[in-house]
């Protein structure tokens, strides 16, 4: 979909019709302009040529997974790109969380990763992120059911498409756009400092989480290279810096992987790097991924691990997992060849 493309045709258009197609893509979840009937039939047949709402897009899943749905979208320039729909059912309403995609691939090759194992083709346009959303949006309609929570936790580095991804926060968030709450939009970081420092000065109210992954240097640098430029004392300052700013919860995301970072002395230092105000740790069982020769940590290792965070005073949470079977997981994500 491209919303340059919308504006330049109805650029000689009354103003109105701009807010009825934006509603049409919007509210309405059309997916062909012939159902935008508040349009005239000639702008509609204008807008179906140079301008069509047709997303090229495939789901994938499990009927032993119901909770969790993968979808493989065409770019149009052929790219392939992978976004998933979690549903978590809770006493109130359905919560159904979008995790988006911001870039093709990843260029910052985390050794638990399967997305960064084939390199950075580019990054996505606000309008192809957007689209993730409007993918699972239009699904869920049909279901009498919506978008409540938005993720950037897909393929690729959000802060190394920091225009982009605010630029599509922006219309995910807008009442004339999806209408999602800016605190059910969450942006994760493998720990750009510039980007920390930069969503603190914006006027959203997203959330932030921060990839730590490890309680020291050396070995995080291991698993994710991208440490040896931004190190973990350069990264946790700049979230002192934006919890200043903002007053907003930060949550640190800790893969846990045997034998290699969940040990009783490593959830020690991780206590004391995460005992700040408004930090919270958010423990991830690793998910297979083909080529990786990583294992989970066991049952009794996350309850330890856990423990110990809970008793130095540090609140923790364990990330329910999500489609592992559908390759739909944290970290699972990958271009499809």
């Amino acid at each position: 979909m491209n919303f340059l493309c919308l504006q330049k045709i109805l650029s000689n258009k009354p103003p109105f019709r701009l807010k009825q197609a934006r509603q049409a893509i919007f509210r309405d979840l059309a997916e062909d302009w012939n159902k935008a009937s508040a349009l005239p039939l000639a702008l509609r047949e204008k807008l179906n040529r140079e301008c069509p709402l047709k997303i090229k897009g495939e789901l994938i899943g499990s009927k032993e997974e119901k909770n969790a749905l993968k979808a493989v979208l065409t770019m149009a320039d052929g790219l392939k790109i992978e976004t998933v729909l979690m549903r978590h059912q809770t006493k109130a309403s359905p919560r159904n969380t979008v995790c988006v995609s911001s870039q093709a691939g990843c260029a910052l090759g985390c050794s638990f990763c399967a997305t960064g194992a084939g390199g950075l083709k580019r990054s996505l346009t606000a309008e192809e992120i957007v689209e993730q959303v409007l993918f699972f949006a239009r699904f869920l309609k049909k279901q009498n059911e919506r978008v409540t929570n938005v993720v950037f936790m897909g393929m690729g580095e959000p802060f190394q498409n920091y225009d982009s991804v605010l630029a599509a926060i922006k219309i995910l968030n807008e009442k004339e756009g999806l209408n999602i709450g800016a605190r059910k939009i969450s942006v994760s970081t493998c720990g750009i400092v510039e980007g920390i420092k930069k969503l603190a000065t914006e006027k959203f109210q997203v959330n932030l989480a921060v990839s730590l992954h490890a309680s020291d240097d050396t070995l995080r640098s291991g698993l994710m290279p991208i440490n040896k430029k931004y190190p973990i004392a350069e990264v946790l300052k700049a979230v002192d810096e934006y919890i200043k700013k903002t007053s907003r919860r930060v949550m640190l995301e800790y893969l846990l992987l045997e034998e290699i970072n969940d040990s009783p002395e490593q959830a020690q230092e991780l206590a004391r790097l995460a005992k700040r105000p408004l930090v919270f740790v958010n423990l991830i069982v690793y998910n297979p991924v083909g080529g990786k020769d990583l294992k989970g940590s066991s049952k009794d290792r996350v309850k330890e691990f856990k423990m110990i965070l809970e008793k130095a005073g540090v609140e923790v949470t364990q990330r329910y997992r999500f489609g592992r079977k559908t390759k739909a997981a944290c970290g699972q994500l990958a271009l499809e060849k």
